[in-house]
């Protein structure tokens, strides 16, 4: 069955960490079709995390709102989106047109998320689409918050090719980014990594390094970043809306060494940057203070 669900990158970096048959069994999660609990999940979300490439090829992850409703399972293999990203958005013109997309509906305040990945193509007030794979992850990570609607207006889009203080400071308080990366296919993915804060080692201001803690052995990310380096990363400011996303190119340290001087980690994932773009007020959505999950490991 793993065969059938995982490329090689995924089984290759299976076989680096041992866990050739963790990983056919956390298969048996992936389907095709959206279950029925999926449905009343999707429902009840006001936000996806999309993962794409752009015109490019650069990947970028960004984040869709919208009141619950704004995601629906038309049918078994179907999703509609009525949001697509806006104009400064970095995946905006792409997604004027078909596109593969990797997708994440996640609700910090239960703990929940769902990951999605599939071919777009842009209706009229949103997106539909064609589902590939359809399966839930375990909530080891995620910090609980709370959403409230708030009035937004997304500022001027501010470019850069490195990270200014401000945003190395950002990132070193996170607690909660999400990835994109792809496949040698274009098969495109969307995760979530989670942590306390400092988790997110900033080492300069154009590279970050950050702890791979333990899961469900199917290794999405670090498989897609075995055959392809191409990442993009997205940091929100839960208080404020503000989201900052960062494209460039990502790599994992292998070496136990390495691992051994960080608390919990696993292996280290590296990522550095080529372009970082930071946009405030972009979310129209604000967030409680963190409840911490119980598993987030210490950071040093």
């Amino acid at each position: 069955m793993a065969a059938d669900v995982y490329h090689q990158g995924e089984r290759a970096a299976q076989r680096r960490a041992g866990l050739l048959d963790q990983g056919a069994f956390s298969s048996r999660a992936v389907r095709a079709e959206i279950p029925e609990v999926a449905r009343k999940f999707l429902l009840a979300q006001p936000m996806l995390v999309l993962g794409a490439a752009d015109d490019q090829g650069r990947m970028w992850a960004t984040v869709l709102t919208g009141r619950p409703g704004f995601l629906r399972a038309e049918d078994d293999r179907t999703l509609t989106i009525d949001a697509r990203p806006a104009p400064d958005d970095p995946l905006h013109d792409r997604l004027t047109g078909p596109a593969q997309v990797g997708m994440l509906a996640i609700e910090p305040g239960r703990h929940r998320r769902m990951r999605m990945n599939g071919r777009a193509a842009p209706t009229g007030s949103g997106l539909r689409v064609d589902l590939d794979q359809v399966y839930s992850n375990c909530p080891k990570y995620i910090q609980k918050r709370q959403p409230e609607w708030a009035a937004a207006t997304a500022a001027p889009p501010k470019h850069s090719s490195a990270l200014t203080p401000d945003q190395q400071k950002w990132i070193a308080g996170a607690d909660t980014f999400f990835i994109a990366t792809a496949d040698l296919d274009g098969d495109a993915d969307a995760s979530h990594r989670g942590g306390a804060p400092g988790f997110v080692e900033v080492v300069s201001p154009t590279v970050l390094r950050w702890p791979d803690y333990v899961g469900n052995a199917m290794f999405n990310t670090l498989g897609n970043l075995e055959v392809q380096p191409r990442a993009g990363l997205l940091f929100c400011d839960w208080s404020t809306g503000a989201v900052l996303h960062l494209t460039g190119t990502a790599r994992t340290d292998w070496d136990p060494a390495h691992a051994a001087a960080v608390p919990g980690a696993e292996r280290l994932v590296e990522f550095t940057a080529t372009e970082v773009v930071e946009i405030a007020g972009a979310v129209p959505l604000r967030w409680s203070a963190p409840v911490p999950s119980r598993f987030n490991p210490p950071v040093t």
